[in-house]
């Protein structure tokens, strides 16, 4: 899938990796900057926004009923993408312990005498 996406647009994976775009506006004597209302958006910060609702389509329309349902409540393509790494690759611990079982397994392997190559 990730191909996919690269193919269709290098920002759709931008907007995915790195979370949506939010249009921010400075306040008081310009050093605090805060989330624009919707009135307040461009045509510059409505086409930036658009970007999370084409990676979120491109996304939901790649996947099955059941995939649906894990990723029905994600706001983000961000989190849709999170969602489904951590629900067919694990957590970066579970990663973890699946490499280090895999190390030690291969650091065991030996060929027995009446086996040949």
């Amino acid at each position: 899938m990730h191909d996919f996406i690269m193919a269709k647009d290098s920002e759709l994976w931008d907007v995915i990796r790195d979370g949506p775009f939010v249009p921010m506006k400075t306040v008081g004597e310009g050093t605090t900057t805060i989330p624009k209302m919707r009135k307040e958006y461009n045509d510059a910060d409505r086409k930036a926004i658009e970007k999370n609702f084409r990676a979120k389509k491109i996304l939901v329309c790649g996947i099955g009923p059941d995939e649906y349902n894990r990723i029905s409540a994600c706001q983000s393509a961000k989190e849709i993408w999170e969602a489904l790494q951590t629900s067919h690759e694990g957590t970066t611990q579970v990663k973890q312990s699946k490499i280090d079982m895999l190390t030690t397994e291969y650091k065991l392997f030996r060929m027995k005498d009446d086996e040949s190559i």
